[in-house]
């Protein structure tokens, strides 16, 4: 039975990879049939902010699959992306980015690099919740949950035994950002215990990141929050050889979507000279979502020895090593024809057959005792002496709950701070029982009603909860 998939030819030169992309993997004997969608820049300027119509969601949650070309989105303000849009609606969790070395066919610095970033897609930084809340500083939301740990991590180590992966490594910056980034490696390392024949590591992201950029062969499959993901996929993409090669799986729960990871290069449209490679690849790992496997391999296995024979577009042309400088449907027919064929100096891939993920839904951990122990009061004031804001939050003070501390920027600057340290119109002034004794809502309550009678300005709360007895909070730089 075919599998019905959306195909989406986008902008600039979109159609013509994709054209070229179709071509390949149905001569292979790809078993699809394709419903197409318009998206992208026609969409937009047409009047719709997110750039896909109401039908054509309709049409890509009924095929579950969707095969994306590149788009244009329009310059100014008001038109969201189309790939974070898709990403959160459709709950595409997992983002995949092989990226693999084909020295010495493509130059590159590190011809041992097989890597494959695993990043996930929906959260951290991401949420893309931020604030203004006083004349110099904004801020922007890190949001990381559990069951968004446990669904990346799990594909990352699922992904590592289907695909006969070696090694799983994690990076964070746990050390600065100890709940989030901490909640994150805390998972990694709970997950991987059920992995034990795959080795495990985790590095702090800087150093990770420079170990990576400098030796890329120390490592096998990379599992990042968002950010971190975002910024070494493409680094890895490039330095394995060009971002122009490198395809993206976004997987969900339900849905899936594949692409090249460039852009749409309008100035390059239309002129047959475009690199399909990046959507191809993309479209080899939609065959292996599906079942597909043997298809995948075979095309796969035509590219390789495609690239083998020296038959480059003109973004890899290289004298002394391309033998043919081909135009996008030219490498399309080249790839064809090599079909069945495998390379011989580049390594020959081999999927598994019907080997699936085995990813189970995530389900809701039963509830941590949650207790209100304090609360964090931000404050919009100009000045810049924390003893003076110190003495107008005193004021507030009322029985046992007391000011214990004023933070800016998360250096503690009073009680005890350094005059050297620079204080920005943003502070956190923390409010806890002096006897250590619990909070309830009714006294943050009047926290604020005091507030609002000395006129200070208190622009957010962020309640204070140890879970299980456990803080759930950052205590402060400085303490």
């Amino acid at each position: 039975m075919k599998q019905r998939i959306t195909v989406a030819k986008g902008d600039g030169i979109g159609p013509e990879i994709m054209d070229a992309t179709l071509k390949i993997i149905l001569a292979a004997g790809a078993q699809i049939e394709v419903d197409e969608i318009e998206v992208g820049e026609k969409v937009y300027l047409a009047g719709n902010t997110a750039g896909i119509a109401k039908e054509s969601w309709d049409v890509i949650r009924r095929n579950k699959v969707f095969l994306k070309a590149p788009i244009t989105t329009p310059q100014g303000g008001g038109y969201k992306s189309l790939n974070v849009t898709t990403r959160k609606f459709l709950g595409l969790y997992s983002n995949v980015r092989p990226c693999m070395s084909l020295h010495p066919f493509v130059r590159t610095k590190h011809p041992q690099m097989d890597v494959v970033i695993v990043r996930e897609n929906e959260e951290d930084l991401y949420a893309g919740i931020e604030h203004q809340q006083t004349d110099e500083v904004v801020q922007c939301l890190k949001l990381i949950s559990r069951p968004g740990c446990e669904k990346i991590v799990r594909y990352a180590f699922e992904y590592a035994k289907v695909y006969g992966r070696k090694k799983v490594t994690c990076f964070t910056k746990d050390n600065i950002m100890k709940q989030t980034d901490g909640l994150f490696h805390k998972v990694f390392d709970e997950i991987g215990v059920e992995y034990p024949e795959i080795e495990k590591e985790h590095w702090i992201i800087d150093i990770g990141a420079a170990k990576m950029a400098d030796t890329p062969e120390a490592f096998d499959v990379i599992v990042m929050p968002n950010l971190y993901g975002d910024v070494l996929s493409d680094v890895a993409a490039q330095i394995a050889g060009s971002v122009g090669l490198a395809g993206s799986a976004n997987i969900g729960e339900t849905c899936a979507m594949f692409e090249a990871i460039h852009g749409s290069a309008p100035r390059r449209a239309g002129q047959n000279m475009a690199n399909p490679s990046g959507l191809l690849q993309g479209a080899i790992m939609m065959l292996n979502h599906i079942g597909q496997t043997e298809v995948a391999e075979k095309v796969q296995n035509a590219w390789l020895k495609t690239i083998e024979e020296g038959i480059h577009t003109y973004d890899i042309f290289k004298e002394g090593v391309s033998t043919q400088k081909a135009g996008t449907s030219e490498f399309a027919d080249a790839v064809i024809a090599n079909l069945g064929k495998k390379p011989t100096t580049l390594k020959e891939v081999s999927y598994a057959k019907g080997q699936t993920l085995n990813l189970p839904k995530v389900g809701r951990k039963a509830p941590a005792k949650k207790e209100l122990v304090g609360v964090d009061v931000f404050v919009h004031w100009a000045g810049t002496n924390p003893d003076e804001l110190a003495v107008k939050m005193q004021k507030i003070n009322f029985g046992d709950v007391q000011l214990s501390m004023i933070t800016n920027r998360g250096i503690k600057v009073w009680p005890d701070g350094f005059e050297e340290t620079f204080c920005t119109d943003h502070w956190r002034c923390r409010f806890k029982n002096k006897n250590g004794d619990l909070l309830r809502k009714d006294d943050i309550i009047q926290l604020l009603q005091s507030s609002l009678n000395e006129g200070i300005d208190a622009i957010k709360t962020e309640n204070l909860y140890n879970f299980d007895g456990v803080a759930g909070y950052s205590l402060g730089q400085g303490q």
